[in-house]
């Protein structure tokens, strides 16, 4: 994997965990904007793994090679996941189910990262 997107993942992620917590204490739903946000970071995240799994099909073998693989699927699966619940039912509380999204797959990604390394 290359360690400056792992590193702009987790800012974006971070970020977006920020923004998700300061809309609940606004007292806002999730809007538009929260939509958007999570749309950048998804595809971060989406060429986070594209190149994670050229990488694994093309050859580099790590020991946890299906952990590996698992985490990259959730790493992308958890944020529109959050995003729906936050906003089928838009309360306060849906800036915090991005939050805690965001959060999530910040785990996800840098277990990626431990796991890469493992094997490198």
């Amino acid at each position: 994997m290359i360690g400056a997107l792992e590193i702009v993942v987790l800012v974006a992620l971070a970020a977006l965990a920020v923004y998700g917590v300061v809309t609940t204490a606004l007292n806002r739903p999730p809007d538009v904007w929260t939509k958007r946000a999570v749309g950048v970071v998804e595809a971060l995240l989406l060429v986070q793994a594209a190149i994670a799994a050229v990488r694994i099909f093309g050859g580099v073998t790590l020991p946890e090679t299906t952990t590996f693989l698992i985490y990259l699927v959730v790493s992308v699966c958890v944020l529109p996941i959050a995003t729906q619940f936050a906003t089928a039912e838009p309360t306060r509380w849906g800036g915090t189910v991005v939050a805690v999204g965001a959060i999530a797959t910040a785990v996800a990604v840098w277990r990626l990262q431990g796991l890469w390394d493992a094997g490198a």
